[in-house]
């Protein structure tokens, strides 16, 4: 579609593609065909071949290689956004979490990690709609960094999603054994393996509609909970029950705000890390939007409320309810949802069945996880084919717009789950764990210094900062600060890693448990150098306009024009929302 013609189209949003090469005319292949008459080939295809349910909708697509579908709506982005990640991070892990740092800990170190996220976000906003990105953010590392970094930030992500999928699935067979049903938690972990494959049989559109519907209920149990939480530490429980009378914040004075010290503080960062992770997921998505130029700047906004809401108030009440002595908090890990402080403050306030929709809850979310999981390993991996970085059969895309071999690639690692069912389970789920856990961090971190380096880069070439028509909120200064928390997050987590908890001493098993996502990261970093023979890139080096967004500032100024108008409190609204 030409770019006269965007302009009259009502969605257009003032944003087109600009490459250093623009002006030549664009080749395509025998088999290939334009972006815009992929998407016109795809909506040609008859409803089920579209959605995935016949045999014709598996064969290739003909379109340049990673012609992903554009169908997702601005409501699923958003959904995405401010509820896609909450899982058994936040409903499960918070309860190793309280009992390890105590109340006041678990909210600092929620707060932190929020800070970082926050910013990371942000930042991701501010390039995604720069440089649209068609299945991996990992490719800013590439650009703005090194390539050989951004060979490693690339299959770490796959690796990530490919070793959390099982966990979930796991939880979720865990979780359904609350209501003792006496089936073979096997049989579960089959079920759910079987409900994601059915998901992704019908592509992008399957999961944005689950991550929809599943983030609305998540964030309405959350919000249930948080207005029973406040009627419950003012003493409005059942009677006879614990908060039959006034509550408040005695768990902060008895047994005290923290536990274990700043130690206790330092192990809460790696589980608020694993709560957190996926919030990048929304920049992933953005590629498959509509319309992203326009969808995610108020997908981006979202965050914010995800952060002070649905987190910190959540966790704010959980640690006024449970104490963390709670016996039934010790050795819950990420697996065992009985010992979910959501669960376990439900149970305590004697609210017949409030602990069984709670527990329903945590399940639909370990699903919605896992389901993430495989939409963000799959889209990553058919971009590193793309760019060379894996195989290049992983690129293949079919009719109805699915990565095919790259999510098969992904689903191939759930029967990793039936393994944490063996009498050596604990110890496979504890080094996968291992695995996943601090690799998030390296991802974040990797995003603020793409974004710093293309701030640098930016100005080096003569550019002015209003030429960005999305700018991170706090600017390179948000991504100094987000840098610089994940360092200081992965300094608490190595010196936890040295000296765990409890006074044990040091050993070479209880380190890697904590530290594996280190070496594995070097060791694809490596990888990387020898593959693609390519290292640091200097500023002049960086290419700030290949495939950048091209916009109309006509529109854009108009708009800020528009904001710049409005009174005081009405800018402060449009900032947040």
């Amino acid at each position: 579609m030409a770019e006269s013609d965007l302009k009259k189209d009502p969605e257009y949003s003032g944003y087109s593609y600009s490459d250093e090469k623009h002006d030549a005319a664009p080749q395509y292949g025998a088999d290939e065909i334009p972006l815009d008459a992929a998407a016109s080939e795809w909506h040609s295809l008859g409803f089920w071949t579209r959605n995935g349910c016949t045999i014709d909708s598996f064969r290739r697509r003909k379109g340049p290689v990673g012609a992903l579908n554009s169908n997702m709506k601005p409501r699923h982005l958003h959904m995405i956004a401010i509820g896609g990640s909450i899982g058994a991070g936040l409903f499960v892990g918070s309860g190793s979490a309280l009992s390890n740092g105590g109340p006041a800990a678990l909210l600092i170190a929620f707060g932190i990690i929020g800070i970082m996220i926050f910013n990371v976000v942000y930042a991701l906003g501010e390039l995604a709609v720069m440089f649209p990105v068609s299945g991996g953010f990992y490719t800013y590392s590439t650009r703005f960094i090194d390539p050989s970094w951004g060979f490693a930030m690339g299959w770490n992500y796959v690796f990530q999603w490919a070793i959390v999928l099982p966990l979930e699935l796991t939880v979720a067979g865990l979780t359904v054994e609350y209501w003792k049903s006496g089936v073979s938690v096997a049989v579960w972990i089959t079920v759910f393996w079987l409900a994601i494959i059915f998901i992704n049989v019908f592509g992008t559109l399957g999961y944005a509609e689950e991550e929809f519907w599943s983030s609305l209920l998540k964030l309405i149990a959350i919000v249930i909970f948080i207005f029973i939480a406040i009627i419950l530490c003012a003493g409005g429980g059942p009677a006879g029950g614990l908060y039959d009378e006034y509550w408040g914040a005695r768990t902060f004075y008895n047994p005290g705000g923290f536990a274990n010290g700043f130690k206790g503080l330092c192990a809460v960062f790696v589980t608020a890390a694993f709560a957190f992770s996926g919030t990048e997921l929304v920049g992933l998505a953005a590629a498959e939007a509509e319309n992203p130029a326009k969808a995610l700047p108020g997908a981006i906004k979202q965050v914010f409320w995800r952060i002070t809401l649905f987190y910190i108030l959540a966790l704010l009440m959980v640690g006024l309810l449970v104490p963390h002595t709670d016996e039934r908090l010790l050795g819950s890990g990420l697996s065992d949802s009985q010992a979910s402080p959501f669960v376990i403050a439900a149970k305590d306030a004697g609210l017949i069945g409030f602990d069984s929709f709670m527990n329903v809850v945590i399940m639909v979310s370990v699903i919605s996880i896992g389901n993430s999981g495989v939409y963000g390993g799959s889209r990553t991996l058919t971009a590193l084919a793309e760019q060379g970085y894996a195989p290049k059969f992983f690129a293949y895309i079919d009719k109805s717009g699915r990565p095919l071999f790259s999510t098969i690639f992904i689903l191939m690692f759930s029967p990793i789950a039936y393994i944490g069912l063996s009498s050596d389970g604990v110890t496979v789920f504890a080094w996968l764990l291992a695995l996943s856990g601090l690799a998030a961090l390296f991802t974040w971190g990797s995003i603020c210094l793409a974004h710093i380096r293309f701030r640098k880069a930016w100005a080096h070439h003569g550019r002015t900062l209003d030429e960005i028509p999305f700018k991170a909120i706090f600017g390179v200064y948000g991504s100094w600060i987000g840098l610089t928390l994940v360092f200081l997050v992965l300094v608490a987590q190595f010196a936890v890693a040295l000296y765990p908890l409890g006074g044990a001493d040091p050993s070479a098993e209880a380190f890697f448990q904590a530290y594996l996502a280190l070496p594995v990261v070097l060791l694809f970093w490596v990888g990387g150098f020898f593959w693609k023979r390519a290292g640091w890139l200097r500023t002049h080096q960086i290419d700030v306009n290949k495939n950048r967004r091209v916009v109309e500032w006509e529109r854009i100024n108009a708009e800020r024009q528009r904001v710049a108008a409005m009174p005081a409190w009405r800018r402060i609204m449009h900032l947040l929302f």
